[in-house]
């Protein structure tokens, strides 16, 4: 869902006076629903496999590492629908964001680790290395393809200038003739400017001084359109780079070209390769975008899984029992959300941190939070809040 806003969150099962993970789910349901209609969010299980802990100062150093990844994860995710933006245009884009040809959302609320390609009985350092490799090579070809796909896509738009364009810029080919120059001499050659419509006249006046030995009254129209008079001039070839340079001065624009027969045809079949190789590569990015798209957005939240992990380790300790679900809303109602959570959780920060009158988390919370929290503002529970890319 396009502009939706995902809270992911894990509590101990003590929530819940039974202590048992499914009445705390239930409970940390009543305290969603309290506030909002059925339409505003929906809550879902997030289960997450148990993974072999290792000590204390590992889990601190693994939290870090996860916070660096899941930024960078995140980035990858971004430039890939950006790609996916570029080649099929912002509107058309959303349809193809899917994993494993689900749509996003459908994917967040059954989400199940995949422990097929993650196996849960590696330790998390292990993980770590696999989901950072993957990232990066995933983001190095989808990069490349784009780069490819870019230079052809510009080669294209030049292309199609030359055979649309002005005067200025478009191809000769198909205007001139053989007769349009002299013939091949040792010293004369014909020089070919675009001239601005409003300086026909500046052209007509002063050509012929723009540079010596200017072959007198030899200027010649050979075609105009809207913006552009196609002159021709004989000159010196001594002169030749002289002249062009003074007539750019003047605002007036010479044209490279070489008479070939055949000239015309080379265009056209220049044309066609290019469209032709810019239709392949981007049939390929695309392809290479929507299943990037789908890996990376995957790795994404099996990395924020693995967050959720190591920091519920960290605040709840073992025994590991902790209830993990994610939430669905919007920008505007996840506000309420994460205020009805701390006012119903609040209490499980402890005494760490301080409190107002009225028992809430301050915002400031001083060193130790900063120390704990990474890149997130702090909770008293494990919480993390990302949006639809």
């Amino acid at each position: 869902m396009s502009g939706a806003k995902y809270l992911l969150l894990a509590l101990p099962s003590s929530v819940a006076r039974s202590n048992d993970p499914e009445d705390a789910f239930e409970a940390l349901t009543s305290v969603i629903s309290s506030s909002l209609n059925k339409n505003d969010a929906s809550i879902h299980r997030f289960p997450i496999p148990e993974f072999k802990i290792g000590t204390l100062d590992a889990l601190v150093l693994q939290a870090d590492e996860l916070a660096k990844l899941d930024a960078n994860v995140e980035a990858a995710v971004v430039k890939v629908a950006d790609v996916l933006k570029s080649v099929v245009g912002e509107e058309n884009a959303e349809g193809h964001k899917t994993v494993n040809d689900r749509p996003v959302e459908d994917y967040l609320q059954g989400f199940s680790w995949n422990k097929v390609k993650y196996r849960s009985d590696k330790s998390i350092a292990q993980l770590l290395d696999s989901l950072h490799k993957e990232v990066i090579s995933l983001d190095n070809d989808i990069k490349t393809k784009f780069t490819a796909y870019q230079q052809v896509k510009s080669n294209l738009v030049s292309v199609q200038r030359k055979q649309t364009g002005n005067l200025s810029t478009r191809s000769l080919a198909t205007i001139l003739k053989q007769s349009d120059f002299v013939p091949p001499s040792e010293y004369l050659q014909t020089q070919l400017i675009a001239v601005p419509k409003p300086l026909e006249r500046d052209w007509l006046k002063s050509y012929e001084t723009l540079s010596p030995m200017v072959v007198p009254r030899s200027s010649r129209e050979i075609q105009r359109d809207s913006e552009f008079i196609l002159y021709s001039c004989v000159i010196f070839k001594k002169y030749s780079g002289e002249f062009a340079s003074k007539a750019r001065a003047a605002k007036f624009t010479p044209r490279e070209f070489a008479w070939s027969e055949g000239a015309a045809e080379e265009d056209e079949r220049e044309a066609r390769d290019v469209e032709a190789h810019e239709r392949r590569l981007s049939g390929e990015t695309l392809r290479l975008a929507r299943t990037g798209y789908s890996d990376l957005f995957q790795a994404w939240v099996h990395v924020k899984a693995l967050r959720v992990f190591v920091e519920s380790v960290l605040r709840y300790g073992l025994p590991l029992e902790f209830v993990s679900a994610i939430i669905q809303t919007n920008p505007k109602n996840a506000k309420k959300i994460k205020a009805q959570l701390d006012a119903a959780y609040s209490y499980l920060g402890g005494n760490a941190f301080g409190r107002d009158k009225k028992g809430n988390i301050k915002d400031d919370v001083g060193d130790l939070g900063a120390g704990m929290l990474g890149d997130t503002e702090y909770s008293a529970y494990c919480y993390f809040e990302f949006d639809a890319i």
